[in-house]
């Protein structure tokens, strides 16, 4: 069974992004957040592929609760 994710942060990262693909981290604990550094291991968490076909802003969700991961979607608003 897959523990919790931890709440990194309770607002989103907005961030310019170039094209690619990148990893975000799904558990909270990565040290270079948004994106996985490895540290889910062990959690049952894994990150998500994001593939980015354009360059442009992005709103990273940090508290990791979303329901539209890797996005915000407001999520953090909601937790105590």
């Amino acid at each position: 069974m897959a523990e919790e994710p931890r709440v990194f942060d309770k607002r989103p990262l907005v961030q310019e992004m170039e094209p690619g693909t990148y990893w975000w981290c799904a558990c909270g604990r990565s040290a270079g957040q948004p994106f996985c550094d490895g540290s889910h291991k062990g959690t049952g968490l894994a990150p998500k592929e994001v593939k980015i076909t354009e360059k442009g802003k992005v709103p990273w969700c940090l508290c990791k609760h979303t329901k539209m991961a890797p996005w915000c979607d407001g999520a953090h608003t909601k937790l105590p």
